[in-house]
């Protein structure tokens, strides 16, 4: 009875564990003969036995009056597989699972070719341009607007069923093959070319320049907009896999940012002169600004080669500003020429030197950056503003080397002139020049103040000297001229004056500001000492002996134009009182 009641038992487990099975194997297949009467509706039942590439798709799924439809199929899909999934786990050797799954491949050819098509036909709403600026809920017209989200959620949709059926691979496959081809393609589109180092180092300057300057408008537009719209729309496509997404825009953005951002980089290793540094510290400035953009678009790990290869780039760019003063530099110090300005103007270097360091200054913030802090620039004649306090940052100093440099050399010019006083000038004019480039430029704000006052005490005593040279004889005879030898001491003084004056008729100071400075002091040195001889000996009241004091004010007026060249005679008289 035992045995009887144990064996019963035991017929009675298996039985309803038999039954057991037989409905969940049931349910299993009733779920697959479900989803393959809606899959049938849209994939005709001959193409689960054909290639992949010929079966039938009258409509798309997903057109606008088919959107519900295509739904629906996805669905099917996604219950066609689960079934599958839990009828191998029931069943394996169910003979279900041989329809299951010629169908699901059926079905994932037809999205494929769904999401192909859907890739295809929208380039013009998924260029990257349209994805970033959509994302940046850029007021566009509303249907593009529609088309855009339309097709994005379509992809996406795809993309899910694809993956969570196991064809994640096919649907990456296809999805790199036309994102990468508009990539490169607008790139091209961007003026720029994929150029290898020999390529770049065989171009002429002109060439070389214009690349650059088309590879400065096409960089910000790839990183703010087409590298940037890819990884949203990556990143959106593909949300349900985060390996997928990250090999997505890795395997389509990575070798042509890579080619982007070497092309720099090879430019900065060519040949490297002065004239350059602006066009290089550009490229290097318009990179850091982008920074952040570049750290976020590209902050996977499989992308951090773009960011070596930028940093490699700015390194390149780094050196070559830094040899390219260094060239600046040999180049002030070789200058040699031994000519002098016949007319006491500004040396054609000095204009130079100047100009190019105010345009230098306009980078400060750039430069700052990349003059190394262990810089140390001795000065050749110790110069304390190189190791002034108030020129404690390394631009600073480097700058004030290079005009101290220029300095030094207009110095030994101006021993070339036979004329002390004309030497002077020449000093006082191109001294003049460059504190004024100083005052008028960012220079001002590099070098401080208190380098403008060191420069402009030095001014001011050139100038003093140069009126002790120019005018001092006359002073000094009028300090000691006697009365009964008035009128031949006026002969003698106007005969002197004349002489200093036609000296001086071929002498320039270009600045008008700094001409009438210097003339206003001259007339107010003579003027007032000769007006008071003059009228205290009352002399050429009987008769015209001499020049008159009103005329000493109308001669130097007409001074330093340069080229015999006269001003405005008023301009003296205006400024200063005779009597």
């Amino acid at each position: 009875m035992v045995l009887f009641a144990l064996t019963s038992s035991s017929s009675s487990s298996k039985l309803k564990q038999h039954s057991h099975r037989s409905f969940s194997e049931s349910l299993m297949e009733d779920s697959i003969e479900d989803a393959e009467a809606i899959i049938h509706q849209w994939i005709s039942p001959d193409s689960s036995s054909s290639s992949s590439s010929s079966f039938c798709c009258t409509f798309s799924l997903f057109s606008n009056k088919n959107r519900e439809e295509a739904k629906q199929f996805m669905g099917a899909v996604t219950t066609l597989h689960s079934a599958m999934v839990k009828l191998i786990s029931a069943n394996p050797a169910s003979t279900k699972l041989i329809r299951a799954e010629s169908l699901l491949k059926t079905s994932m050819n037809h999205l494929s070719k769904e999401f192909y098509r859907i890739l295809k036909s929208n380039r013009r709403y998924l260029d990257p341009e349209s994805v970033s600026a959509r994302s940046r809920n850029s007021s566009r017209n509303a249907s593009k607007e529609d088309d855009d989200a339309e097709a994005m959620a379509d992809l996406k949709m795809i993309a899910d069923c694809m993956t969570s059926s196991g064809y994640g691979k096919e649907c990456f496959t296809i999805y790199k093959k036309i994102r990468k081809s508009i990539i490169v393609e607008a790139l091209e589109q961007l003026g720029f070319e994929n150029l290898t180092l020999s390529q770049v180092q065989k171009l002429e300057w002109q060439s070389t320049e214009k690349k650059t300057r088309v590879w400065l408008r096409a960089v910000r537009k790839a990183v703010t907009t087409l590298f940037f719209g890819e990884r949203i729309l990556s990143d959106h496509v593909f949300s349900s896999s985060a390996a997928i997404r990250e090999s997505s825009f890795a395997e389509i953005t990575l070798q042509s940012a890579l080619a982007l951002f070497s092309f720099p980089g090879n430019v900065a290793k060519s040949r490297k002169t002065p004239e350059k540094i602006f066009l290089t510290l550009d490229v290097y400035q318009s990179i850091v600004e982008l920074m952040p953009r570049i750290e976020e678009v590209f902050s996977y790990d499989s992308t951090s080669s773009v960011k070596s290869q930028i940093a490699g780039t700015l390194a390149n760019l780094e050196e070559a500003v830094v040899s390219m003063i260094d060239e600046f530099e040999s180049s002030i110090s070789n200058e040699s020429s031994k000519s002098v300005i016949s007319n006491g103007g500004i040396h054609q270097l000095t204009r130079y030197v100047m100009n190019y360091i105010v345009f230098l200054a306009d980078y400060s913030d750039t430069l700052a950056n990349i003059i190394p802090e262990t810089s140390s620039f001795a000065s050749p004649e110790e110069d304390e503003s190189t190791s002034s306090s108030s020129l404690s940052s390394p631009l600073a100093k480097r700058i004030s080397w290079l005009i101290l440099f220029l300095l030094c050399k207009i110095d030994a010019k101006s021993r070339l002139y036979s004329d002390v006083a004309l030497s002077y000038l020449f000093l006082i004019n191109n001294l003049h020049y460059v504190v004024v480039k100083v005052r008028t430029s960012n220079l001002k704000e590099v070098l401080s103040e208190g380098w403008l006052e060191k420069h402009e005490g030095k001014l001011k005593k050139h100038v003093a000297k140069f009126e002790e040279i120019v005018w001092g004889e006359l002073m000094t005879s009028l300090a000691t001229a006697d009365e009964e030898e008035a009128e031949e001491f006026v002969r003698r003084f106007s005969d002197r004056f004349e002489e200093v004056y036609k000296r001086q008729t071929g002498w320039v100071v270009p600045d008008s500001k700094l001409r009438d400075e210097i003339k206003v002091s001259a007339a107010m040195t003579l003027i007032p000492a000769y007006t008071e001889f003059y009228k205290r000996y009352r002399v050429g009241l009987r008769k015209n002996v001499g020049v008159a004091p009103e005329d000493i004010g109308n001669y130097i007026s007409d001074l330093y134009f340069g080229s015999g060249e006269s001003g405005c005679v008023s301009s003296v008289h205006s400024s200063v009182s005779y009597v």
